[in-house]
């Protein structure tokens, strides 16, 4: 009995000198360690140009895969057969991936999107035939506000497939407006009326507004006037301008035409 005793006893010395006592402290060293790599590799990212959203999932991946390891580590110190665990998880990864493809796809979408930054929070753009201004990029979907004040929220994986128009990046747009104005009234006339119109307040000088004559139609000839705005300038301008052509034209007594037909009877 006693030495069987001494036996279990010498066992568990053993068990615990070489397996679980340095397990612990891989365990614990593997800790301070991931702890450390996290700090530093947030510190690095806070460096870089990338969303906040590509900093959580850089450091969520990041993390789960040391713990990965630390576990595999302490799982092979303490006895454990480290393979057959792998080839189940890669049996179950697997089998994961194929039941959860679109999300994966939405989310290596959301890493596409915010490492090669073809947009940012606030910016105007127009994806997939929707525009507006995006308010988030989170790792499934990238969130629009429309002008009339609605939510869309678009798949990442759709995003990065679709023609991305991005109406913010250059900080400045250009307002085009088309108007018509009868045969009746000189060119340049109109032309130094719509000049006149486009010259607002918070309107580029550089490049200054101009107009053109554009085409020459059945009852009009059309003109172009373009302005260079800011682009958070863009609609307040657009409208102020489209208002104050007609303001001009009336003062100038230019005729806006629109389309018509004259009947000519010979008696």
């Amino acid at each position: 009995m006693n030495k069987w005793l001494e036996t279990i006893a010498s066992d568990l010395s053993n068990l615990l000198s070489y397996r679980v006592i340095p397990a612990a402290i891989i365990l614990v060293a593997g800790v301070l360690i991931i702890r450390t790599v996290t700090k530093i590799t947030t510190a690095a990212l806070g460096k870089t140009k990338l969303e906040k959203a590509a900093h959580s999932l850089i450091l969520s991946v990041l993390r789960t895969a040391l713990y990965i390891v630390l576990a595999l580590t302490i799982a092979g110190k303490l006895g454990v057969d480290v393979t057959s665990i792998v080839a189940l998880a890669s049996v179950l990864t697997l089998a994961l991936s194929l039941a959860l493809q679109n999300i994966l796809a939405n989310v290596i979408g959301g890493f596409t999107i915010l490492s090669t930054q073809p947009f940012h929070s606030g910016d105007f753009v127009e994806i997939a035939g929707q525009s507006g201004t995006v308010r988030e990029i989170n790792m499934s979907y990238t969130k629009l506000t429309t002008g009339d004040n609605k939510m869309i929220s678009i798949p990442n994986s759709a995003v990065v497939a679709a023609q991305i128009v991005n109406y913010s990046v250059t900080g400045t747009r250009r307002i085009e407006i088309a108007v018509s104005a009868s045969y009746d009234a000189p060119t340049q006339k109109v032309i130094d009326a719509l000049v006149l119109a486009g010259t607002h307040d918070n309107a580029l000088l550089d490049p200054a507004p101009f107009a053109a004559v554009s085409s020459y139609g059945d009852s009009a000839i059309n003109y172009v006037l373009r302005i260079w705005v800011k682009t958070e300038n863009y609609w307040d301008i657009n409208f102020a301008v489209n208002k104050k052509i007609k303001d001009i034209f009336d003062e100038q007594d230019i005729q806006m035409t629109y389309p018509h037909l004259n009947v000519h009877l010979d008696k």
